[in-house]
């Protein structure tokens, strides 16, 4: 599989040379971050192995004296991964997501938050994506072999500057940082994804021998339809921060707003 870009110049090249071929698109990423789709296959099953991550560092917290959790999850422009996982596991304080800034210093800080949870409950939980807080980071702007920019690892950056907080404010704290990167990758597709895998297949085979092409097999508003490359190649979805489900998402957390 190659990226929707490489698809659409792909489908450029032969409508340029006049080939009988064509070219049809099955959506592939898991951070569920292409535009006009209900979802993409991989989505569910990051979603469920993210719990697991997300429920070892709520036990690995809760076991300790001062314990914090702290989760890293993928999204790379999308917070659908953490936000899911972290409202389907209820046991996450804070959840971080790029779609919305943050301050990690200040009277509304995010450690000034962790600061009171630690006093009231002795222990939290803090979830994160990959691509939350980049802006307080330093950008080596630096890309990888796809061209998609390398990312600061904001994971780690928060590891040391919750250590450094209360290491200052003299509060003992024990870290607990898990990055279930390569496991939410790794791991075997469930039943939901392992069948949406096999009906966008079977359609979008359907859809080459109908003649169609320049099209994505996908699921839209709940039905399995065709879409045009160009219109999901536009720009990454991001998750509504004004939306009922990132509502929930703070509903479940509890968590303020960190601005």
């Amino acid at each position: 599989m190659v990226p929707m870009q490489e698809q659409m110049l792909s489908m450029m090249r032969c409508r340029k040379r006049k080939l009988k071929v064509s070219v049809v698109a099955v959506p592939k990423t898991i951070d569920n971050d292409i535009p006009l789709m209900d979802k993409t296959f991989g989505f569910d099953t990051a979603v469920e192995e993210a719990q697991r991550a997300i429920n070892s560092a709520y036990i690995e917290a809760r076991s300790a004296y001062h314990g914090i959790g702290l989760v890293k999850l993928m999204g790379r422009s999308s917070g659908f991964i953490a936000m899911h996982a972290s409202l389907s596991s209820g046991q996450v304080d804070v959840c971080l997501i790029p779609e919305v800034s943050f301050a990690l210093d200040g009277e509304y800080g995010v450690l000034q938050h962790l600061e009171q949870l630690i006093k009231n409950k002795g222990f939290c939980v803090v979830c994160v994506a990959e691509a939350a807080g980049q802006e307080l980071l330093q950008n080596s702007g630096a890309t990888d072999a796809s061209g998609n920019a390398i990312l600061s690892d904001i994971g780690v950056h928060m590891q040391q500057k919750i250590k450094t907080h209360f290491k200052g404010i003299g509060v003992h704290a024990d870290i607990k940082y898990i990055d279930p990167t390569y496991m939410v990758r790794a791991c075997r597709a469930n039943a939901s994804d392992a069948i949406l895998c096999t009906v966008l297949g079977q359609n979008a085979v359907h859809g080459a021998f109908a003649g169609f092409s320049g099209i994505t097999s996908c699921i839209c508003n709940t039905h399995y339809v065709y879409l045009p490359v160009t219109q999901v190649i536009t720009a990454p979805k991001r998750v509504n921060h004004k939306g009922r489900m990132w509502h929930r998402c703070l509903t479940s957390t509890g968590q303020p707003d960190f601005r």
